[in-house]
């Protein structure tokens, strides 16, 4: 794949990018460079294809929209860094199917990447995608970004990554966090680490960028 373009969106309400997305994708061809989007949110919870409306518990008066992604329920909010990946893999690779799997990884690979420069470790779980902070400490095993893609019939993707640099978590307490009872959630501010949302969603396309590039 060529190295896809960096497309800063600013704050934008989901509803606009999630029509965006899927309107970049509907009109783009075989020779359509690939772009990565870096959006903030004002608060919105998500469902996935196959998500059990159940798992939002009280959405507290905060938007609920279905999504054609993969995955069950999520937050996004002010101080999360999400970049959405408007991608073409078949773009050079002829095994699409194959690839997608590959995608995935490397995505968690930039997001691992990018909390290794703030000393914090981060752990993909088998079955359970996004990205979950290791070690000993007391918020092992929380869940610190989330995963979720639509892959369509040509190969072309969107939706994204999203990594929680410093926010307000409450509405993570709300919902079932990807379907999970219970499932602690985390940001980077949590951690100790006071970074500028803009300087993480550098660091994060930067990584993505160059695991992705051809």
């Amino acid at each position: 794949m060529h190295t896809p373009a960096i497309i800063h969106r600013g704050t934008e309400d989901y509803a606009s990018t999630f029509a965006a997305m899927r309107a970049f994708t509907d009109s783009r061809d075989r020779d359509t460079p690939d772009e990565l989007w870096i959006v903030e949110h004002p608060p919105v919870f998500t469902l996935g294809l196959g998500a059990d409306p159940a798992h939002v518990l009280n959405p507290h008066g905060i938007p609920v929209v279905q999504t054609d992604r993969g995955g069950e329920v999520t937050y996004h909010g002010p101080g999360q860094v999400i970049i959405y990946l408007l991608m073409d893999l078949r773009r050079n690779r002829p095994g699409a199917r194959v690839f997608a799997r590959e995608f995935v990884h490397k995505i968690e690979q930039a997001v691992i990447d990018t909390l290794a420069a703030y000393n914090l470790a981060g752990e993909r779980k088998a079955g359970a995608p996004g990205i979950y902070l290791s070690g000993n400490g007391p918020w092992q095993g929380a869940k610190i970004a989330a995963l979720g893609l639509k892959v369509r019939g040509n190969g072309c993707t969107y939706h994204g990554v999203s990594l929680n640099v410093a926010m307000d978590l409450t509405p993570f307490s709300w919902i079932n966090p990807c379907g999970y009872e219970g499932l602690a959630t985390v940001d980077m501010k949590t951690m100790g680490i006071e970074a500028p949302l803009q300087e993480v969603q550098l660091a994060l396309a930067g990584n993505l960028t160059n695991l992705l590039k051809a």
